[in-house]
C-alpha cells in the first residue's frame, strides 16, 4: 500500500506540473514533453517521409504555387495569433507530395507541412485549402501531438500502478487478468479517444479563425466537411473514433462561424483560384506517413 501511495502522489506531482491552457478554449493540457524536443522529433520524422524512395515530391509549379501560396498566409496569420510566440520559433517548410489518391495533409511540431495531391478535390480551391492547413497548423501549434503522448504516458503509468495494487489483494490471477484489460478499453474509449476527438474540433476552431484572419472564406470548412460525408465509405460510432463525425462537425463549424467571418471581413481578402484537377489511379499500398498522420475521411 505505501508503494501504491508513492506512485499516486508522484503521478499528481506528474499532472499538476505538466499542466497548461489553451489560450483558445481555456482547455487544461497535460504537456510533459518538451517543445524543442517534440520540434526535433517532428523535423526527424519529416526528413524521414520525404528520403523514402515510394514518396513523390511534386515538381509541379500548378500544384506547388497555390500550397505555397496559402501556406504563406496561414503562417502570417498564425504569427498574429495567441499562438505568434510559438508560431515565430517554428522553421516552417511545406513540401507538396504527389499522391492523387491520398486524401490527407498534415503538420508536424516545428511547422513541418506535408500536402497530398489527392487533398485537392476536397479543398477545390485555395479558401478550402486554407481551412485544411489551417485546421494541421493548429495541430502542431496547440502541441496536440506532445498532448497525446503526455496521455500515453499518464495512461501507462496508471495502468502499471493498477497492476501492482490488483497484485497485492490475494484475487485470482485470471481475474485480475480480465480486470486489466477491461481497465484498458475503459482507458482508450473513456479518456484517449475522447481527447482526440477534442483535439480535431479544436484544431477546427482554432483552424477557421486563422483561414479568416488570413483572408479566406471560412465557410469553405463547411464545403469541405460535406463533401468528405458525401464521398465516406463508412465510419465507426463516434465514440469509438479518434475524429467527431461528419455531421458534428458541420454543426460545430456552423456554430463557430460568425466568430471567423468577422476576422474575414476585416483581412485583407486572399486571391483565390480553384486547385489543378487529379487523376486518381488503382488504389496502392500507402506511402509512408509520420506517426500519427490522420486521413480526412
Amino acid at each position: 500500500m505505501v508503494r501504491t501511495g508513492l506512485s499516486c502522489a508522484l503521478l499528481l506531482s506528474i499532472l499538476l506540473s505538466g499542466c497548461q491552457t489553451n489560450p483558445y478554449t481555456n482547455r487544461s493540457q497535460l504537456l510533459l514533453m518538451p517543445s524543442g524536443q517534440m520540434s526535433q522529433m517532428g523535423a526527424a520524422q519529416y526528413s524521414e517521409v520525404l528520403q523514402d524512395p515510394k514518396v513523390v515530391i511534386s515538381k509541379d509549379p500548378k500544384e506547388i504555387e497555390p500550397v505555397k501560396r496559402v501556406a504563406a498566409r496561414i503562417i502570417e496569420a498564425a504569427k498574429r495569433s495567441k499562438y505568434a510566440e510559438v508560431a515565430k520559433e517554428f522553421d516552417w517548410e511545406v513540401t507538396v507530395i504527389r499522391d492523387d489518391n491520398m486524401k490527407n495533409a498534415w503538420a508536424l511540431p516545428g511547422g513541418k507541412i506535408a500536402v497530398y495531391t489527392g487533398i485537392f478535390p476536397m479543398a477545390k480551391n485555395e479558401a478550402g485549402l486554407a481551412a485544411i492547413m489551417g485546421h494541421e497548423v493548429v495541430h502542431a501549434l496547440a502541441e496536440h501531438g506532445g498532448e497525446r503522448m503526455s496521455q500515453g504516458l499518464v495512461a501507462q503509468y496508471g495502468m502499471t500502478t493498477a497492476s501492482i495494487l490488483l497484485s497485492t489483494q490475494g484475487q485470482n490471477p485470471a481475474l485480475n487478468a480480465l480486470a486489466m484489460q477491461a481497465m484498458g478499453l475503459g482507458v482508450q474509449t473513456g479518456v484517449l479517444l475522447p481527447f482526440s476527438r477534442k483535439h480535431e474540433s479544436e484544431a477546427d476552431y482554432i483552424g477557421i479563425l486563422l483561414a479568416g484572419d488570413a483572408g479566406y472564406d471560412p465557410r469553405e470548412a463547411i464545403h469541405i466537411w460535406e463533401r468528405m460525408a458525401a464521398t465516406s465509405d463508412g465510419a465507426p460510432p463516434e465514440f469509438l473514433s479518434t475524429h467527431p463525425a461528419h455531421e458534428t462537425r458541420i454543426a460545430d463549424l456552423t456554430k463557430w462561424m460568425p466568430e471567423a467571418m468577422g476576422l474575414y471581413e476585416k483581412a485583407a481578402k486572399a486571391p483565390v483560384g480553384n486547385l489543378p484537377p487529379i487523376m486518381p489511379s488503382p488504389a496502392q499500398p500507402p506511402p509512408q506517413q509520420p506517426n500519427g498522420a490522420r486521413l480526412r475521411h
